[in-house]
């Protein structure tokens, strides 16, 4: 346990993802991150992991097809 937390204050976040979208939506996403005290950046982070563990399943999958095909 302790390991898993050194490893991930270890990885730094070194890449930005950019994306566009309505400036209202944006302007309430970001004024409800500050109301719950969080920040619109850890709010997408945590989507994004989640959304990976979600599928990480059916990706390993694609990706053994895909090698296995070669």
């Amino acid at each position: 346990m302790a390991q898993d937390k050194k490893t991930k204050k270890k990885l730094k976040k070194d890449s930005q993802l950019v994306i566009r979208m309505n400036a209202q939506d944006r302007d309430e996403f970001v004024s409800l991150c500050e109301e719950l005290d969080t920040s619109a950046a850890r709010e997408v982070r945590a989507f994004i992991k989640g959304f990976m563990r979600q599928h990480a399943a059916a990706s390993e999958a694609i990706t053994a097809k895909i090698a296995h095909d070669k």
